[in-house]
């Protein structure tokens, strides 16, 4: 079923997590349902509204479509979670008021849709879960290529305490890494600035990333435009932790020198990102400095 296209990935994975939070929260006795299942007429209709979404002008999905599928769902006594996660993929986005008035009283069925959950806490442990598999996939690679490349395994890790805005964890493991990286082997690893990534991130990151594109829509289609290498990022998370905690000029003068030798690495020359980051990293220090010594 994951191979099918990645919004059923991604949905029979929301289904799995759902079934996790239940269990936590009921007895065993009451987790009879199974979630990574579909009901077949649901899914049938799904996948024709899919391939209706590549062959066919999008706009041709009519009217009739939504009421066609909101009739299913009225007359319906039992569904799946996956069926209600499939709806809502191929709706939700552009027609939220049909998705918000499927609503079922207890005693017609089992489950209950709405659109008016609060989501941020779901939000926040898949992030969580995210950061954790991360960091267990950058100590496999370290653990592999650590004769022939220095690789550090706490990125995503300040990434995220950085977010958090536990500036002095993430102060910690970014000089860490600097100085690991700067002083070790040749590191290629990188991370991504997909949307799945960018959230992890900062406005300021994911305002350079919109630029790029604005710049030129299609450099997305090219590796060199898309990844930031783990020292460029642990210099801008350095950075801004020592900002946000008024650390000394001295502090500064030293992470500016880092920048200058970063700069001068050849993967760092080839990658968009990397030289607009450290541009962008190196202004904001100078701009800190001129501001303080203004007073």
């Amino acid at each position: 079923m994951p191979e099918i296209d990645n919004k059923i990935d991604n949905i029979l994975g929301l289904s799995i997590f759902y079934q996790h939070l239940r269990t936590a929260a009921l007895s065993p006795q009451q987790q009879t349902q199974h979630v990574s299942v579909f009901t077949t007429e649901y899914f049938a209709h799904y996948l024709r509204i899919r391939c209706l979404s590549v062959t066919q002008c999008p706009r041709l999905i009519t009217e009739t479509e939504v009421q066609r599928c909101q009739k299913l769902f009225i007359e319906s006594y039992e569904m799946f979670v996956t069926d209600v996660l499939a709806f809502k993929s191929v709706y939700g986005t552009k027609r939220t008021g049909h998705f918000r008035e499927l609503m079922f009283g207890e005693d017609e069925t089992k489950p209950v849709t709405s659109g008016h959950f609060d989501t941020s806490e779901l939000a926040k442990l898949l992030q969580q879960s995210a950061v954790e598999h991360l960091t267990t996939l950058r100590k496999l690679q370290a653990q592999r290529f650590r004769s022939e490349l220095t690789i550090v395994t706490t990125d995503f890790e300040a990434l995220y305490a950085y977010k958090c805005g536990e500036y002095q964890r993430c102060l910690q493991l970014s000089t860490d890494n600097v100085r690991t990286l700067i002083s070790g082997r040749l590191s290629v690893s990188e991370i991504f600035s997909y949307p799945e990534f960018i959230q992890l991130m900062d406005d300021d990151i994911g305002s350079l990333t919109g630029l790029t594109l604005f710049v030129d829509r299609g450099c997305r289609n090219h590796f060199e435009n898309v990844v930031v290498f783990q020292l460029t990022l642990s210099l801008y998370l350095m950075t801004q932790c020592q900002m946000k905690l008024h650390h000394s000029m001295t502090s500064l003068a030293e992470t500016l020198g880092y920048i200058e030798v970063t700069r001068l690495q050849p993967v760092c020359q080839i990658h968009t990102l990397d030289q607009l980051l450290l541009k962008l990293t190196e202004r904001k220090i100078l701009l800190y400095i001129t501001s303080i010594n203004s007073y």
